[in-house]
Order: structure tokens, then C-alpha cells, then sequence
């Protein structure tokens, strides 16, 4: 069976949109909400939710959220992008993955990852009134597409808000991200957030 692809099903979204809708857009940093906010704010108006409890130590978590504010005040975009923190609690990410903790990257302990983020993202946007939820997670080449847009659908049908299918990745979008990364002098970390993705990072 063919895999769908997200990208065709984003566009056709995107085209048939009338009016401005509200996007509450889970953001894990800067660089990569970057070319996200830049495509998708010429449709919709965002509101970019940084939460990722999974991230250590605080120091670097507080260096990302730090950016990602500054590249929202720094960055044009067509329609208005906001700005909204997450509660930051390791223990809820601990919790989430315990008995996953060696696990491979990119295996089942990211999967819980995803859908504990995605998870919070769904309950916010349906509590705010959004007309979307989704996530720049799909940008990164590390990243499984397939399986985030699978838990993004299951947690729409779950708490009854649309979930805009996506792969970021396509387009070049994480080549674009690369280089507004550049022109913004964006901090650029060298692992995905929690202490597994670092340990995995160190010993590469």
C-alpha cells in the first residue's frame, strides 16, 4: 500500500482555505518552527505553543524557548503569529517513557514523545477554539512523518479538532529552515531535547 502523502494533502488544504483560520502550532525550537511559520502564516494566523518537557537540562530548554520568542518578534510574517508557553514538568516526560529509557532513537520512547506533546497541543487547541492543530516535528529528517501525522489524526478524532496533515521536510523546507536559521543567527542545538537524544548525540 502506498504511503499518503502529506504534503499533496497540505496543499490541497491550503488551497481550498476562505477566511483566515487559527493554528495552534507546537513548536520543539526555533529553527525548526522557522520555515513553518514562514509557509503557513500566509494562510493562517498562528499561535506558536512551545511545550517540551522533555527537553534537559532547564538551561537548555530556557535557551530554546528564548528563541523561539525572538525569532517571532524578529521574523515578518503575513498574518499575525502569537506566542503561548507550555508548562515545563521532566517528571510528566520521565512518566510518559519509563521503561522505554533504552530504547533506540527514533523508536517507541519518541513515539510516546510525540504523542504526549501532540497530545497536549490537541487539548489546548480544542480549549482555545482553534480551527487546526499540528506540529513542526515533521521537519526534521530525523523525524517520522508517517507516524506523527498517524497520532495526530487519532488524537483529532479524540478531542474533536482538525489535524493539518503535514511533512515539512518536502519543498526543501528543511534546507529553508537551515538558512533562515542563518539570516535570523539562530542557536542551533546538536540533539533532539531529552538526556537519551544527548547520550545518543555524545556517543556519535
Amino acid at each position: 500500500m502506498n504511503q499518503m502523502n502529506y504534503q499533496k494533502k497540505l496543499d490541497a488544504l491550503l488551497e481550498g482555505i476562505t477566511g483566515v483560520p487559527r493554528l495552534l502550532l507546537h513548536s520543539c525550537c526555533a529553527p525548526c518552527s522557522s520555515y513553518v511559520l514562514e509557509y503557513l502564516s500566509k494562510y493562517m494566523e498562528i499561535t506558536v505553543l512551545y511545550y517540551n518537557p522533555n527537553i534537559s537540562p532547564e538551561e537548555e530548554y530556557r535557551a530554546r524557548e528564548e528563541e523561539q520568542r525572538r525569532l517571532i518578534c524578529s521574523m515578518p510574517c503575513f498574518h499575525p503569529v502569537h506566542f503561548v508557553e507550555g508548562a515545563y514538568c521532566p517528571n510528566t516526560f520521565f512518566h510518559t517513557v519509563r521503561g522505554h529509557e533504552k530504547d533506540e532513537e527514533g523508536g517507541e520512547r519518541c513515539f510516546l514523545c510525540y504523542e504526549l506533546r501532540l497530545r497536549e497541543t490537541a487539548r489546548l487547541a480544542r480549549e482555545g477554539g482553534y480551527d487546526y492543530f499540528t506540529t513542526t516535528l515533521s521537519i526534521s529528517p530525523l523525524k517520522n512523518a508517517k507516524k506523527l501525522n498517524e497520532i495526530g489524526e487519532q488524537l483529532s478524532e479524540e478531542y474533536k479538532v482538525p489535524y493539518l496533515y503535514s511533512d515539512f521536510k518536502k519543498k526543501n523546507g528543511y534546507k529553508r529552515s537551515i538558512e533562515l536559521s542563518a539570516e535570523y543567527q539562530l542557536y542551533r542545538q546538536n540533539y533532539c531535547g531529552c538526556i537519551f537524544s544527548k547520550k545518543a548525540s555524545l556517543e556519535k
